[in-house]
């Protein structure tokens, strides 16, 4: 009998299990809902990605790829960028028509130009349904009246980081648990000379998250159920009030920080407590120089404020397909197969941490109890709250959030460049250029 290549393929045993979820025939028993795709003749894809923190994220991820060519002899090129530079490369390739087929890119941002993009509904659904179901804010940022523009991959969790016998030393045998608590603890430390370091730049990770808990932990939003713009309120002067008083005991210079800065102070011992994903640990972990610091590292979430409830962002990363690809079935291929079971667990397991399921059923990867610090991120998918709180997620939100315009408050007003009045009177002509819209 004579076997064509894709014939052989098929017929490895190895092969067959890591195909389980990519659609051919005859792999294993059909899921009622299971979408299948044929690659078009000659396919090849680009796919654009953020930069990884974790060097085990980045492996996992070309392993599964490569997984998925050797299969069906579609060459993915899998390229990066810096975080900040996703959003405005993906609005680029969007608008102009050509570029990656591709792309990984943050919260809201598929709501920017969703005409653009390739409709991932019989993909999403049939992901839901497999999967126990999205966790919601998840799935919040990929649908837009109804239909998936972009596919849920993952949550980076963004958790309290700190050295613990430094705050020991501060006077603080457990990490304070309300905002007051936490603003005296970040002044004893600057007292002994291990102070804390919060991002105020236009960090797309860092600086969004604390800024968002900053806002949420008081009360205030940037817009309301109807998403009338609300930011200018008592609630949101109270948040800016204490964000300038644990400004004070930061280092110098948090206002120009982005993503990676707060990781490469930390390490160089110049801060003792900041927020981030579970990537500085492993940074740590993984240098013979730093340890020591690695065993005494510590992660919690954020503390609680006056609005008396855990409020927190994370930021969120979905897979979104340009309408301007020659091959839309090869890119739903690539991203079921992905987003399948035994390459989306291999994946979660290989970025240690780093990246939290969208989808329930892989909340029992071992992972998530596999060492302490993991504890803060495990569910950052469960918890977190969109950045377009109260209001619905659409254009607006993600402009606004693509414009800085809460990190600008806040670092504005922190740094006396404006005050508490002005910033929030500021911020509240910028979010209407968009809601208004």
């Amino acid at each position: 009998m004579t076997m064509n290549r894709r014939d052989l393929l098929m017929a490895s045993a190895g092969l067959t299990a890591g195909m389980a979820g990519f659609g051919f025939q005859n792999v294993r028993p059909a899921f009622a809902q299971e979408p299948n795709y044929t690659p078009e003749q000659g396919a090849s894809l680009r796919l654009l990605r953020w930069t990884p923190f974790v060097k085990g994220d980045e492996d996992a991820w070309l392993a599964n790829t490569k997984k998925f060519s050797d299969a069906t002899g579609i060459e993915v090129r899998v390229d990066k960028e810096s975080w900040e530079d996703i959003r405005p490369k993906a609005a680029v390739a969007a608008n102009v028509g050509s570029g990656p087929d591709m792309m990984l890119v943050w919260f809201d941002d598929p709501h920017q130009y969703p005409d653009k993009l390739l409709d991932l509904t019989d993909l999403g659904t049939y992901l839901e349904a497999k999967y126990g179901g999205y966790y919601e804010g998840m799935k919040g940022y990929a649908v837009r009246d109804g239909k998936f523009i972009a596919l849920p991959v993952a949550t980076i969790g963004n958790a309290v980081c700190y050295r613990q016998s430094h705050i020991e030393a501060a006077g603080f045998k457990e990490f304070p648990k309300d905002t007051g608590g936490f603003l005296e603890l970040c002044k004893a430390m600057k007292a002994k000379g291990t102070p804390a370091g919060f991002a105020h730049g236009k960090a797309v990770g860092d600086g969004n998250n604390y800024v968002h808990w900053l806002l949420w932990s008081h009360g205030g939003k940037m817009v309301d159920e109807s998403g009338n713009v609300v930011i200018n309120s008592p609630e949101t002067i109270a948040a800016i009030n204490y964000a300038k008083s644990l400004y004070e005991t930061f280092i110098p210079g948090t206002e120009g920080w982005l993503d990676i800065n707060n990781n490469r102070a930390f390490l160089a011992g110049q801060i003792s407590l900041t927020a981030n994903g579970v990537s500085l640990y492993y940074a740590a972990k993984n240098d013979e120089k730093t340890k020591e610091l690695a065993a005494d590292l510590r992660s919690t979430n954020f503390p609680i404020g006056p609005v008396g409830q855990s409020v927190e962002l994370h930021q969120t990363t979905q897979a979104i397909v340009f309408n301007h690809t020659q091959y839309p079935n090869a890119c739903k291929a690539y991203l079921k197969f992905m987003m399948e079971a035994e390459q989306m667990n291999a994946w979660i397991e290989g970025s240690s941490a780093y990246c939290c399921q969208p989808l329930k059923a892989f909340a029992s990867n071992p992972v998530w109890t596999s060492d302490p610090i993991h504890a803060p991120y495990a569910r950052a998918s469960e918890t977190l709250r969109p950045n377009g709180y109260a209001g619905p997620l659409g254009y607006a939100s993600a402009a606004v959030m693509a414009d800085y315009v809460l990190v600008d408050m806040f670092a504005s007003a922190v740094t006396g460049g404006t005050s508490p009045e002005d910033a929030t009177a500021q911020a509240e002509k910028r979010a209407n250029r968009y809601y208004r819209v």
